[in-house]
Protein backbone atom coordinates (compact mmCIF):
# COMPACT_ATOMS: atom_id res chain seq x y z
CA UNK A 1 0.00 0.00 0.00
CA UNK A 2 1.22 3.64 -0.85
CA UNK A 3 1.39 5.22 2.97
CA UNK A 4 0.83 8.71 1.87
CA UNK A 5 -2.72 7.79 1.97
CA UNK A 6 -2.78 7.27 5.06
CA UNK A 7 -1.89 10.70 5.70
CA UNK A 8 -4.32 12.02 2.78
CA UNK A 9 -7.50 10.01 4.26
CA UNK A 10 -6.34 12.18 7.78
CA UNK A 11 -6.22 15.37 6.25
CA UNK A 12 -9.67 14.89 4.37
CA UNK A 13 -11.27 13.33 8.07
CA UNK A 14 -10.24 15.96 9.58
CA UNK A 15 -11.45 18.97 7.26
CA UNK A 16 -14.49 17.43 6.04
CA UNK A 17 -16.01 16.06 9.25
CA UNK A 18 -15.45 19.47 10.95
CA UNK A 19 -18.34 21.03 8.36
CA UNK A 20 -20.20 17.60 9.19
CA UNK A 21 -19.31 15.48 5.73
CA UNK A 22 -17.59 12.04 5.67
CA UNK A 23 -15.03 12.78 3.24
CA UNK A 24 -16.46 10.10 0.84
CA UNK A 25 -16.05 12.25 -2.61
CA UNK A 26 -12.51 13.35 -1.68
CA UNK A 27 -11.63 9.77 -0.70
CA UNK A 28 -12.77 8.67 -3.97
CA UNK A 29 -10.96 11.38 -5.72
CA UNK A 30 -7.88 10.59 -4.33
CA UNK A 31 -8.01 6.51 -4.90
CA UNK A 32 -8.98 7.14 -8.54
CA UNK A 33 -5.27 8.50 -8.94
CA UNK A 34 -3.97 4.85 -7.82
CA UNK A 35 -4.49 1.99 -9.92
CA UNK A 36 -6.65 0.00 -7.57
CA UNK A 37 -9.39 -2.09 -8.50
CA UNK A 38 -12.44 0.75 -9.20
CA UNK A 39 -14.94 -1.24 -7.44
CA UNK A 40 -12.84 -1.22 -4.05
CA UNK A 41 -13.17 2.83 -4.12
CA UNK A 42 -16.72 2.83 -2.93
CA UNK A 43 -16.27 0.50 -0.10
CA UNK A 44 -13.24 2.31 0.48
CA UNK A 45 -14.83 5.44 0.73
CA UNK A 46 -18.20 4.15 2.07
CA UNK A 47 -16.22 2.47 5.21
CA UNK A 48 -14.09 5.28 5.85
CA UNK A 49 -17.20 7.75 5.82
CA UNK A 50 -18.92 5.30 8.29
CA UNK A 51 -15.74 5.90 10.84
CA UNK A 52 -15.73 9.53 10.37
CA UNK A 53 -19.26 10.36 10.77
CA UNK A 54 -20.53 7.94 13.41
CA UNK A 55 -18.21 9.95 15.90
CA UNK A 56 -19.60 13.38 14.79
CA UNK A 57 -23.01 12.13 14.17
CA UNK A 58 -22.61 11.04 18.51
CA UNK A 59 -21.37 14.71 18.96
CA UNK A 60 -23.95 16.38 17.37
CA UNK A 61 -26.98 14.39 18.99
CA UNK A 62 -25.30 14.90 22.00
CA UNK A 63 -24.88 18.80 21.94
CA UNK A 64 -28.54 18.89 20.79
CA UNK A 65 -28.04 19.77 16.76
CA UNK A 66 -30.07 17.27 15.35
CA UNK A 67 -33.60 17.58 14.65
CA UNK A 68 -35.04 14.24 14.40
CA UNK A 69 -38.77 15.26 13.43
CA UNK A 70 -37.38 17.37 10.37
CA UNK A 71 -34.31 14.62 9.79
CA UNK A 72 -36.54 11.84 9.18
CA UNK A 73 -38.28 12.68 6.21
CA UNK A 74 -34.69 13.18 4.60
CA UNK A 75 -33.09 9.53 5.49
CA UNK A 76 -37.20 7.65 5.13
CA UNK A 77 -36.86 7.91 1.35
CA UNK A 78 -32.69 8.77 0.72
CA UNK A 79 -31.87 5.36 2.43
CA UNK A 80 -34.08 2.45 0.39
CA UNK A 81 -32.65 4.69 -2.86
CA UNK A 82 -28.74 4.76 -1.79
CA UNK A 83 -29.53 0.73 -1.36
CA UNK A 84 -30.59 0.84 -4.92
CA UNK A 85 -28.10 3.17 -6.52
CA UNK A 86 -25.51 0.61 -4.79
CA UNK A 87 -27.01 -2.45 -6.75
CA UNK A 88 -26.70 -0.55 -10.72
CA UNK A 89 -23.70 -2.52 -12.70
CA UNK A 90 -21.67 0.90 -13.59
CA UNK A 91 -18.70 -0.49 -16.28
CA UNK A 92 -15.53 1.27 -14.88
CA UNK A 93 -15.26 4.57 -17.72
CA UNK A 94 -19.22 5.12 -16.85
CA UNK A 95 -18.45 5.21 -13.22
CA UNK A 96 -15.49 7.74 -13.02
CA UNK A 97 -17.27 10.07 -15.26
CA UNK A 98 -20.09 10.19 -13.27
CA UNK A 99 -18.42 10.33 -10.45
CA UNK A 100 -16.40 13.23 -11.83
CA UNK A 101 -19.69 14.96 -13.01
CA UNK A 102 -20.69 14.50 -9.48
CA UNK A 103 -17.62 16.06 -8.08
CA UNK A 104 -17.67 18.98 -10.26
CA UNK A 105 -21.71 19.23 -9.63
CA UNK A 106 -20.77 19.65 -5.98
CA UNK A 107 -18.01 21.91 -6.00
CA UNK A 108 -19.94 24.43 -7.95
CA UNK A 109 -23.12 23.90 -5.74
CA UNK A 110 -20.59 25.37 -2.47
CA UNK A 111 -19.27 28.17 -4.41
CA UNK A 112 -22.27 29.62 -5.40
CA UNK A 113 -24.01 28.34 -2.11
CA UNK A 114 -23.22 31.59 -0.10
CA UNK A 115 -24.93 33.81 -3.43
CA UNK A 116 -27.80 31.54 -3.89
CA UNK A 117 -28.84 31.33 -0.37
CA UNK A 118 -28.64 35.61 -0.75
CA UNK A 119 -31.23 34.88 -3.39
CA UNK A 120 -33.86 32.57 -1.64
CA UNK A 121 -33.57 34.69 1.90
CA UNK A 122 -37.02 36.63 1.20
CA UNK A 123 -38.61 33.45 0.07
CA UNK A 124 -37.33 31.76 3.13
CA UNK A 125 -38.72 34.68 5.66
CA UNK A 126 -42.05 34.74 4.29
CA UNK A 127 -42.71 30.80 3.94
CA UNK A 128 -41.52 28.94 7.81
CA UNK A 129 -43.93 25.76 7.49
CA UNK A 130 -42.07 22.50 7.58
CA UNK A 131 -42.56 20.47 4.50
CA UNK A 132 -41.72 16.59 4.78
CA UNK A 133 -42.43 16.12 0.96
CA UNK A 134 -39.75 18.32 -0.14
CA UNK A 135 -37.17 17.19 2.53
CA UNK A 136 -38.00 13.51 1.10
CA UNK A 137 -37.92 14.19 -2.66
CA UNK A 138 -34.37 16.20 -1.47
CA UNK A 139 -32.93 13.24 0.47
CA UNK A 140 -34.18 10.41 -2.14
CA UNK A 141 -32.45 12.38 -5.49
CA UNK A 142 -29.31 12.78 -3.34
CA UNK A 143 -29.64 9.36 -1.79
CA UNK A 144 -29.98 7.46 -5.26
CA UNK A 145 -26.77 9.41 -6.45
CA UNK A 146 -25.16 8.57 -3.29
CA UNK A 147 -25.64 5.48 -3.78
CA UNK A 148 -25.13 5.22 -7.36
CA UNK A 149 -21.03 6.57 -6.75
CA UNK A 150 -20.40 5.66 -3.02
CA UNK A 151 -20.86 8.60 -1.28
CA UNK A 152 -23.09 9.40 1.85
CA UNK A 153 -24.53 12.50 -0.30
CA UNK A 154 -23.57 15.59 2.56
CA UNK A 155 -21.83 17.47 -0.04
CA UNK A 156 -24.95 18.20 -1.52
CA UNK A 157 -27.31 18.16 1.20
CA UNK A 158 -25.38 20.93 3.59
CA UNK A 159 -25.07 23.06 1.00
CA UNK A 160 -28.67 23.01 -0.35
CA UNK A 161 -30.14 23.55 2.98
CA UNK A 162 -28.16 26.06 3.79
CA UNK A 163 -29.46 27.71 0.39
CA UNK A 164 -32.85 26.48 1.83
CA UNK A 165 -32.15 27.73 5.15
CA UNK A 166 -33.19 24.77 6.43
CA UNK A 167 -31.91 25.55 10.10
CA UNK A 168 -29.26 26.89 11.98
CA UNK A 169 -25.92 26.02 10.81
CA UNK A 170 -24.42 23.70 13.06
CA UNK A 171 -27.92 21.99 12.85
CA UNK A 172 -27.64 21.45 9.31
CA UNK A 173 -24.02 20.10 9.69
CA UNK A 174 -25.28 17.71 12.52
CA UNK A 175 -28.07 16.40 10.21
CA UNK A 176 -25.76 15.98 7.21
CA UNK A 177 -23.87 13.93 9.21
CA UNK A 178 -26.35 11.49 10.04
CA UNK A 179 -27.60 11.74 6.50
CA UNK A 180 -23.92 10.63 5.59
CA UNK A 181 -24.10 8.12 8.21
CA UNK A 182 -26.87 5.91 7.17
CA UNK A 183 -26.71 6.47 3.72
CA UNK A 184 -22.84 5.20 3.60
CA UNK A 185 -24.52 2.02 5.71
CA UNK A 186 -27.24 1.55 3.19
CA UNK A 187 -24.52 2.13 0.28
CA UNK A 188 -22.87 -0.77 1.87
CA UNK A 189 -25.77 -3.02 1.75
CA UNK A 190 -26.79 -2.21 -1.44
CA UNK A 191 -23.21 -3.18 -2.56
CA UNK A 192 -23.21 -6.54 -0.51
CA UNK A 193 -26.96 -7.93 -2.28
CA UNK A 194 -25.58 -7.27 -5.72
CA UNK A 195 -22.31 -9.19 -5.53
CA UNK A 196 -20.38 -6.18 -5.64
CA UNK A 197 -18.84 -5.41 -2.62
CA UNK A 198 -14.54 -5.86 -3.07
CA UNK A 199 -12.71 -5.26 0.21
CA UNK A 200 -8.88 -5.17 0.88
CA UNK A 201 -8.90 -5.66 5.16
CA UNK A 202 -5.67 -4.00 5.41
CA UNK A 203 -5.86 -1.49 3.56
CA UNK A 204 -8.88 -0.86 5.36
CA UNK A 205 -7.80 -0.81 8.63
CA UNK A 206 -4.71 1.30 8.00
CA UNK A 207 -7.22 3.81 6.31
CA UNK A 208 -9.84 3.40 8.95
CA UNK A 209 -7.39 4.30 11.74
CA UNK A 210 -6.49 7.29 9.77
CA UNK A 211 -9.79 8.53 9.13
CA UNK A 212 -10.80 7.76 13.01
CA UNK A 213 -8.54 10.00 14.13
CA UNK A 214 -8.47 12.97 11.85
CA UNK A 215 -12.48 12.51 11.85
CA UNK A 216 -12.42 12.82 16.04
CA UNK A 217 -10.64 16.16 16.01
CA UNK A 218 -12.56 17.32 13.13
CA UNK A 219 -16.10 16.92 14.68
CA UNK A 220 -14.94 18.47 17.84
CA UNK A 221 -13.60 21.42 16.26
CA UNK A 222 -16.82 21.59 14.22
CA UNK A 223 -19.16 21.39 17.10
CA UNK A 224 -17.45 24.00 19.78
CA UNK A 225 -15.40 26.28 17.74
CA UNK A 226 -13.93 25.46 13.90
CA UNK A 227 -15.57 28.64 11.39
CA UNK A 228 -16.81 26.54 8.20
CA UNK A 229 -16.44 29.26 5.46
CA UNK A 230 -12.94 28.74 4.66
CA UNK A 231 -13.10 24.76 5.01
CA UNK A 232 -16.36 25.12 2.16
CA UNK A 233 -14.23 26.87 0.17
CA UNK A 234 -11.35 24.74 -0.08
CA UNK A 235 -13.35 21.55 0.41
CA UNK A 236 -15.29 22.89 -3.08
CA UNK A 237 -12.22 23.52 -5.00
CA UNK A 238 -10.41 20.21 -3.45
CA UNK A 239 -14.01 17.99 -5.30
CA UNK A 240 -13.81 20.62 -8.13
CA UNK A 241 -10.44 19.91 -9.27
CA UNK A 242 -10.65 16.25 -8.65
CA UNK A 243 -13.74 16.17 -10.70
CA UNK A 244 -12.52 18.10 -13.89
CA UNK A 245 -9.52 15.66 -13.90
CA UNK A 246 -11.61 12.79 -14.03
CA UNK A 247 -13.88 14.33 -16.47
CA UNK A 248 -11.30 15.14 -18.35
CA UNK A 249 -9.33 11.76 -18.33
CA UNK A 250 -12.31 9.54 -19.19
CA UNK A 251 -13.82 11.84 -21.88
CA UNK A 252 -10.45 13.71 -23.62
Amino acid sequence: MDYELIFFFFAIAFLYSSVGFGGGSSYLAILSLYSFEYRLLRSIALVCNLIVVSGGTYLFAKQGHIKWKKTLPLVLVSVPLAFLGARIPFQEKMFFMLLGATLVLAGIVMLLEDYLRKLSVKQAADDKKEKPLVNGVIGGSIGLLAGSVGIGGGIFLSPLLHIMHWDKAKTIAGTASFFILINSASGLAGQLSEGNLTFDFKMILCLGLSVLVGGQLGSRLSVFKLSQKRVKILTALLVLFAGGRLLLKYLV
